[in-house]
């Protein structure tokens, strides 16, 4: 996916501001397995997935608890260092070789400060964020592991063939096993 299809679904910004934000975007890529944010550092890169998906997980007791998957188009940063300059307490993992789009949070700020189209994109950016989350977080609260797989199949068809079942089931709340009795149910 462009750059500019990526910013667009965020908000439409008039071009002048776009080319702007564009040019201080730089393209990089990285091979399966690399460790994109580490937890318990401030992160000072936003990226945008051009191509490839991620995850992201936090370690809980000698255990990986996925809760996040990007995918082409998706925006990978730590919220937490992002809003509050602070250490996250994620890690994101590159589940393919992925082709990003990185830019520095550092400029990115400065760019809120200097046009109002770029800061009005940045908060856009940030209120869907947080509907996102708010909407894991009831999912995760309100539904089974069946309808929480159910709307993963519906919501991410592509995720299914693209990630580890491991990766689901952490995700989903669930072990491997009961994963795979759900896959059967549902079949």
């Amino acid at each position: 996916m462009e750059i500019e299809q990526i910013l667009d679904q965020i908000y439409l910004l008039p071009e002048t501001s776009k080319l702007i934000l564009q040019n201080c975007v730089t393209e990089i890529n990285y091979p399966k397995g690399h460790i994109l944010l580490k937890a318990d550092k401030i992160e000072s890169n936003i990226y945008f997935i051009r191509k490839g998906i991620a995850r992201a997980y936090s370690n809980r007791d000698d255990n990986e608890v996925t809760f996040w998957f990007g995918k082409e188009g998706d925006t990978v940063l730590s919220m937490k260092s992002y809003v509050a300059h602070q250490k996250g307490y994620e890690d994101i993992e590159l589940l393919e070789a992925c082709e990003l789009y990185e830019l520095k949070s550092e400029k990115l700020q400065k760019l809120f400060e200097e046009d109002i189209h770029i800061a009005n994109w940045g908060r856009k950016f940030a209120e869907k964020e947080l509907v996102i989350t708010e909407e894991r977080l009831i999912s995760r609260q309100f539904r089974t592991a069946t309808e929480r797989y159910a709307e993963l199949l519906n919501d991410y068809p592509h995720l299914i063939q693209r990630v580890q079942l491991g990766h689901i089931a952490s995700y989903l709340g669930i072990s491997q096993v009961s994963l795979s009795r759900i896959r059967a149910d549902i079949k």
